[in-house]
């Protein structure tokens, strides 16, 4: 195997597959990047046994072959090569030479043969979606995920296909993320992503309103076509939560109110809260005004916003973590609240469409 190239576009795609090698693995191998020159093409594979990563990046092509080789290692010897062509060529023994403009490294690589391969998806039925709708998509919902591991299921993202809509959502038992999108879709299919596979995806994404990104569905498997990248994820097993049942029908107060001011609001408030019990903020709702309190051992804090107030009058309160965290993600300037009971969940939505919805659980008033 011979191959030259430019070697920063040689760390751009290092650092695309990079993110799925395992950093923890026992196996020497899973730690490596396979590398295969062919054609006039180099093709980089990382994987963990749970992600894998398939990117082809264009090379000049003397002696096609493969290889693996230490992502580490190879990773920060590409980024501090000198900006000039580098040649990358297997010699005796399965050692790798990398020379670029007076550097010379020497270092030791593995037999492509003991590197696992990807599991084969078929792409005929493939769904399609707008790279920038993805993104945000993702964006909305995936840090709502559950962080531990004591319910499996909940790290992951509910990717819901009925007829041209994707249904997202996420839960972690405390909040409900919910955002749905067009996609130019084949058959209808519920399947669980994990949350990391997402992230990973969102990294790969470039954003642009034109390209489209290609999701291959298996019973086990994802595949994320993006361009010349390719990430195949294992799907979470097991039931996911009917999120359709959790979110309310009706309400009896709906606040209309300006995203930034809320957010600001709740964000200052949290500075107490953080020192108190569970990051705990207190609405008080009457009329043209919210009040937003907190207290802890270290003081108080008193904000007041203005709103519009349709319905009753209400105090209630939350963990401040999860009403910044959907305000952060939601692009519209004004925002509706909407609660039934103190003891009921709230919902957060923009006010130009239904196509996201955040549902937060309360905390009961008695503990604060």
């Amino acid at each position: 195997m011979k191959f030259f190239c430019d070697p920063k576009t040689l760390m751009h795609s290092i650092s695309i597959v990079q993110k799925a090698v395992s950093s923890k693995s026992t196996l020497p191998i899973l730690k490596g990047i396979y590398l295969e020159a062919f054609d006039k093409n180099l093709r980089l594979v990382g994987t963990d046994m749970e992600i894998g990563i398939d990117h082809i990046m264009g090379a000049n092509i003397i002696e096609e072959g493969s290889i693996v080789v230490d992502a580490r290692l190879f990773s920060e010897i590409i980024r501090r090569l000198p900006d000039s062509e580098v040649e990358v060529s297997l010699q005796n023994n399965n050692q790798l030479l990398i020379k670029c403009a007076s550097t010379e490294f020497n270092i030791l690589s593995y037999n492509s043969s003991e590197f696992p391969e990807l599991p084969e998806i078929e792409e005929e039925q493939t769904h399609e979606i707008s790279q920038e709708l993805f993104k945000s998509m993702i964006r909305q919902t995936v840090f709502a995920t559950a962080q531990d591991e004591a319910r499996p299921i909940l790290t992951g993202v509910l990717m819901e296909i009925e007829d041209d809509t994707l249904n997202m959502v996420a839960l972690d038992g405390y909040r409900v993320a919910l955002r749905k999108g067009k996609i130019e879709a084949h058959l209808n299919n519920k399947v669980v992503i994990p949350g990391k596979t997402l992230n990973e995806v969102n990294r790969i994404i470039g954003g642009e309103e034109d390209e489209k990104v290609q999701i291959s569905l298996t019973n086990n498997h994802a595949l994320f076509t993006v361009g010349n990248t390719k990430l195949i994820s294992r799907l979470l097993e097991g039931e996911f939560i009917n999120y359709k049942q959790i979110l309310p029908k009706e309400f009896k107060s709906r606040i209309k109110v300006n995203a930034k001011h809320l957010l600001d609001s709740i964000e200052r408030a949290s500075l107490l809260g953080k020192e108190g019990r569970n990051n705990l903020v207190k609405f008080i709702i009457t009329d043209e005004n919210m009040i937003i309190n907190s207290n802890s051992e270290l003081g108080n804090v008193h904000e007041e916003i203005k709103i519009e107030l349709e319905g009753e009058d209400l105090q209630i309160a939350f963990n401040s973590k999860y009403f910044i965290d959907a305000l952060k993600v939601i692009d519209d300037e004004t925002v509706y609240l909407e609660f039934t009971t103190n003891l009921s969940p709230g919902i957060i939505k923009p006010i130009t469409n239904d196509n996201t919805i955040y549902l937060v659980l309360p905390v009961r008033l008695a503990s604060y």
